[in-house]
């Protein structure tokens, strides 16, 4: 007895991307007769030649969409950072979930929210405001330097959140019954402090809907004053050693974090050297027209279009765009950066650690 199944084309790229591709819908079904060892396969009709571009086309599709998975795992594997302008920037930053961004570079991490172990081995934290996901791993940090034989850390928050700070600690040391040492610094807006020999920072205002400040990190040259270029070395000595002030301090800003916060920064004019920083990182938390502009000032929180509005304000040499709203893929955010890029001359990179595929 002869028997007809029906062979449906979409098994075909099945078997060429078995577990991996998304399934396809077949574009055609082709009637097959099955031949039996005893019968002659030459009668049997062949798939039309529409029917067999049909198939190429939807292998085009499939090896496409194979090609997206791959870039997406790729991205998702990503632990070193990104790197911009001779700094490997590492962490998280999930909008309402988690945001640590880590500068190893600078010794410093910006934010708490996740206490990552790359974090824990900064001596400098920046808590750029006291919602939970931006300083929840705070005691976990400190308790973990602890832990690892590491020196207490300086931890800079805003100047009003002080005291809250240092009695959600006491309230760990009783939990806990541990020390949790570390030298909790407040710094204000406009006042400097030295992080090292080189390298010293200042708080700016920023504009969320609690009271937040973000950081700009300074590497700090000295150069002969020019009235003294043409000395030599031991004159030049002999100047220091009677008292003379020889050299010129310059501070240049290096990298600017921004924390959660509305467009509102761009336009102050005291933050010209928050744009003017080599790498500014700051936020996009929305991306698209579905939630729009004034969905996210009433958050407190900044929209793509605004930084396409200021476009010509941002002198960076590089722009990192964290915080990205846990509602979109990594797709939607490089659409996003490629979009923004267009109209800036700085390069645009987004940090997307956590960030799922549309096609996973």
């Amino acid at each position: 007895m002869q028997i007809s199944p029906t062979i449906s084309l979409s098994q075909i790229p099945s078997l060429l991307f078995p577990p991996k591709s998304p399934s396809i819908q077949p574009l055609h079904k082709i009637q097959l007769p099955c031949p039996s060892p005893n019968i002659s396969t030459d009668n049997i009709q062949r798939p039309s030649a529409i029917k067999r571009s049909g198939l190429l086309s939807t292998i085009d599709r499939a090896i496409q969409e194979e090609e997206e998975q791959r870039r997406a795992r790729r991205e998702e594997v990503n632990e070193k950072g990104v790197e911009i302008e001779g700094h490997v920037i590492q962490g998280f930053s999930v909008g309402g979930l988690e945001t640590c961004v880590v500068v190893p570079t600078l010794n410093a991490a910006f934010g708490i929210g996740r206490c990552t172990s790359t974090a824990v081995h900064q001596d400098f934290l920046f808590v750029t405001d006291a919602h939970v996901d931006h300083i929840g791993g705070l005691p976990l940090y400190v308790a973990t330097r602890h832990l690892c034989g590491l020196k207490p850390p300086t931890v800079f928050v805003p100047p009003c959140i002080k005291e809250d700070v240092e009695n959600l600690f006491d309230i760990h040391r009783a939990l806990s019954q541990k020390e949790l040492n570390l030298d909790l610094v407040a710094l204000n807006v406009g006042e400097t402090y030295e992080m090292r020999n080189d390298l010293v920072v200042r708080p700016f205002k920023t504009h969320h809907v609690i009271p937040s400040q973000g950081y700009v990190i300074y590497k700090v040259r000295n150069k002969v004053n020019v009235e003294y270029t043409n000395l030599k070395g031991n004159q030049i000595k002999e100047l220091k050693l009677s008292g003379v002030e020889i050299t010129d301090t310059t501070l240049s800003p290096e990298v600017a974090f921004t924390g959660d916060t509305m467009s509102d920064f761009i336009l102050d004019p005291r933050n010209e050297d928050v744009l003017r920083a080599k790498v500014l990182i700051t936020e996009a938390t929305f991306l698209d027209e579905e939630l729009d502009i004034k969905h996210a000032r009433q958050l407190g929180h900044t929209h793509l279009f605004e930084i396409l509005e200021h476009a010509e304000r941002i002198h960076n040499k590089a722009l990192l765009l964290t915080h990205f709203s846990s509602r979109y893929k990594l797709e939607d955010i490089r659409q996003a950066v490629a979009m923004l890029q267009t109209k800036l001359s700085t390069k645009v990179v987004a940090l997307t650690k956590g960030f799922k595929s549309m096609y996973k």
